[in-house]
């Protein structure tokens, strides 16, 4: 397994595939209207790395907010034979665990686990973004003790729970943890409530040395039809976009469509936005699997994905589901 980039090598290549990406955008501007037959069959099968996997045993972990109202469904285990079985004929061959917003008093037992996980050969999980709270004194203590260089490669911190208030990621102890991430070649999650993506651009302006991965397409909800608040989402993202050490994991945001009747219409414009915001080299896939299931199968979801990108070239097609996460990673 190859180490992911740090951050001088993350910048060279970004460069070095927006200038190719550039060139080509002028002989062929936008999409790939038309794919070859083989093109057809290989995206029908190509490998999928998902870079947003869940999986807890509650008789291990004490996660919370499994219990809260409108999502009794998770409120029990999901674990490896599940989502191998959820997964299914899709060609998933890798995934990246990330955490589930355990009890504090679980975190390390929780990055424990994930390792043996990871360095076992009998399951596609091989790597790993854990939990942990930025704005705790504590935590660079913690995150010394359980990051192991090897299968640890970032932090998350759910920040759009309701008792979580607006501005945090921005506390100094915050923005001081999030540095201390890039010192140690690990990365951030950013996931927080819509019309907080903005906020995080003036984190992600604090630490210039660390890589950021805005989850869940900045959790817009895919039913809005509110113009300020979809115009606030929009410039978060564009001007994430601009920073060329945040990527964005085209995930999540099934959870927002409306239940049964969803289309992949009804996804299409965040997605693409964010495609097009980011580009093809700075996209990864993420399954969200089980939390996904309040909405649509993994099966439905990857399917739905496919056909909103089906009109992109095969190469996009790729990077977003594989070879990104390969590279970002540091997946051999």
């Amino acid at each position: 397994m190859t180490q992911p980039l740090d951050r001088r090598e993350f910048l060279s290549h970004a460069s070095a595939t927006a200038l190719a990406a550039g060139a080509a955008a002028v002989l062929l501007p936008g999409r790939t209207p038309h794919l070859k037959a083989d093109d057809v069959n290989d995206l029908a099968t190509m490998p999928i790395i998902d870079t947003h996997q869940h999986l807890w045993d509650l008789s291990k972990f004490n996660i919370p907010w499994t219990k809260n109202e409108g999502v009794e469904v998770l409120n029990r285990d999901y674990l490896t034979a599940d989502y191998l079985k959820a997964t299914e004929g899709l060609n998933v061959v890798k995934a990246v665990y990330m955490e589930v917003d355990v009890h504090p008093d679980h975190q390390v037992k929780e990055a424990e686990h994930i390792k043996r996980l990871c360095a076992s050969d009998d399951n596609p999980t091989v790597a790993a973004v854990i939990s942990g709270r930025p704005s705790s004194p504590e935590f660079a203590a913690y995150i010394k003790k359980v990051a192991d260089g090897k299968y640890i490669k970032g932090v998350r911190r759910v920040l759009h729970d309701a008792q979580i208030p607006a501005g945090l990621c921005l506390e100094p102890q915050f923005v001081k943890n999030v540095q201390l991430l890039g010192e140690m070649n690990l990365s951030y999650d950013l996931c927080m409530r819509s019309g907080e993506v903005i906020d995080t651009v003036k984190l992600v302006d604090q630490c210039p040395e660390t890589r950021f991965i805005l989850d869940h397409c900045g959790n817009m909800d895919v039913t809005s039809t509110d113009e300020k608040a979809i115009n606030t989402w929009k410039r978060g993202v564009r001007e994430l976009a601009e920073r060329d050490n945040v990527i964005c994991k085209i995930s999540g945001i099934v959870v927002t469509a409306k239940p049964k009747t969803w289309k992949p219409a009804d996804l299409a414009p965040v997605v693409n936005y964010c495609l097009d915001s980011f580009g093809p080299d700075r996209v990864v896939f993420g399954g969200d699997w089980p939390v996904c299931t309040l909405k649509a199968s993994y099966a439905q979801w990857v399917n739905a994905l496919k056909e909103i990108v089906s009109t992109r070239s095969a190469e996009e097609q790729r990077k977003l589901f594989h070879d990104n996460a390969v590279r970002h990673y540091g997946l051999s």
